[in-house]
């Protein structure tokens, strides 16, 4: 049994964090609304009151929003302690912050680790996960028993943590892409009499296996965008991250700027917001409508 710290407990954190109080760990859980800790700490985990507690243990995870939260809340000094400690943060951020991080981490005696998951909430809490992790060798393997726990495969990315991120972001802008083709194409069909159903159940059976044509042309087709597994707002948010990684590499990303305008028009569409990111498709059906 090792000692854990937590922090960030949205529905990824929440899941990740009930695997390892599942495998008996003792996982010290933080969050900035103290309340989404309750389920865990009824399953066996401790609530702490700040997030200087949960990384003050040997070992601590996080999964955070975006940039903003991860930055606040692994702060220089939340960061103080023991030296000797990893932190592992498998949230979506930038590159650029991720080696922000890494650097304030080893000024606090701390080993920085970046671990971004491929996976949505059901597959988190499963422990189903395919991890991207850069970090020292060392201690990559160290972790490889509590990362068995959460996922079915990690990726090492080598050792600079800023590279996990990245490949995380491409991987995601792929997804945008892939959502808003099923979108268009969706819309394609449905003004031609064709059932969306039996339209995106061709595509995941025959040329575009996997996940993500199957899982989000489901829900496109039956638009059920609620609850979201992952919303449109953060959808932009992993667009924006991919703009910024291009940009800082003098790269285009010609399509960037359409499925900027599709993403935004969606997060003002009051009927989108809050919705799972798959309903962009929305944008392309004309309307705005959802189950």
């Amino acid at each position: 049994m090792a000692e854990i710290g937590f922090l960030g407990l949205g529905t990824m954190g929440s899941g990740i964090a009930g695997r390892l109080v599942g495998a008996g760990h003792d996982v010290a859980v933080w969050n900035r609304s103290p309340e989404a800790a309750t389920p865990l700490v009824e399953a066996g985990a401790v609530r702490v009151d700040t997030a200087r507690e949960a990384l003050a243990r040997p070992l601590s995870f996080s999964m955070l929003a975006n940039d903003e939260a991860a930055d606040a809340t692994l702060s220089a000094q939340a960061l103080e302690g023991e030296a000797g400690r990893v932190h592992v943060n498998m949230g979506t951020i930038s590159g650029g912050l991720a080696s922000r991080l890494a650097e304030r981490a080893r000024a606090a005696g701390v080993t920085y680790i970046a671990a971004p998951v491929l996976g949505r909430p059901q597959v988190a809490a499963a422990g189903k996960l395919n991890i991207l992790v850069a970090g020292p060798a060392d201690v990559v393997a160290s972790l490889e028993p509590y990362l068995a726990v959460l996922g079915v495969r990690t990726w090492n990315l080598g050792v600079d943590p800023a590279s996990a991120n990245v490949v995380k972001i491409a991987v995601n802008y792929n997804i945008i892409g892939a959502l808003e083709a099923m979108g268009e194409s969706v819309a394609l069909v449905e003004r031609y009499g064709v059932d969306a159903g039996e339209f995106v159940e061709l595509l995941g059976s025959t040329l575009f296996g996997g996940v993500v044509y199957p899982g989000y042309g489901k829900i496109i087709a039956e638009r059920s965008y609620r609850p979201a597994g992952f919303t449109v707002e953060l959808g932009l948010k992993d667009l924006a991250l991919a703009e910024v990684a291009a940009a800082e590499v003098r790269l285009a990303l010609p399509t960037s700027p359409a499925l900027r305008d599709v993403f935004e028009r969606a997060v003002a569409n009051p009927e989108l917001a809050g919705a799972d990111w798959s309903a962009i498709a929305e944008i392309s059906r004309g309307g705005g409508h959802t189950a």
